[in-house]
């Protein structure tokens, strides 16, 4: 297990995010990213987890695949990042920042409507 500040994990993200290709980081819209300790009640039963330590990530949203010309005055997709999950399964900062990076990207592809079923196809676990 590593704890850090919750201003280091946020830059974590960030850097995440920057790291992304443009072409990736240019099609992103209406997007929103948090970052909390742990999940809520509501966030688990959304995704269907009972163990708050399991869930890394958590995309809410209308992926760019669903959106058609109607889809204006939307509330901004929302991607939340949870911070001590990945401290407790990671034990060094290049470990949590590899977590990081790899859980933005899998909720970020979600954005794109790229689902689980699919990600696993393409070998991104």
């Amino acid at each position: 297990m590593i704890k850090i500040s919750r201003e280091r994990f946020e830059r974590l993200v960030w850097e995440a995010v920057d790291e992304l290709p443009e072409a990736i980081r240019d099609r992103i819209s209406n997007l929103e990213i948090e970052v909390k300790a742990y999940p809520s009640k509501d966030d688990l039963e959304y995704a269907g987890v009972e163990d708050p330590l399991d869930l890394y990530g958590l995309y809410r949203g209308i992926p760019l695949t669903e959106r058609t010309t109607h889809y204006d005055l939307v509330t901004p997709d929302l991607i939340t990042i949870y911070q001590r999950a990945h401290e407790m399964d990671c034990n060094s900062l290049e470990e949590l920042r590899e977590e990081v990076r790899r859980t933005v990207r899998h909720e970020i592809a979600h954005h794109f409507g790229i689902s689980d079923d699919r990600l696993d196809e393409l070998g991104a676990y």
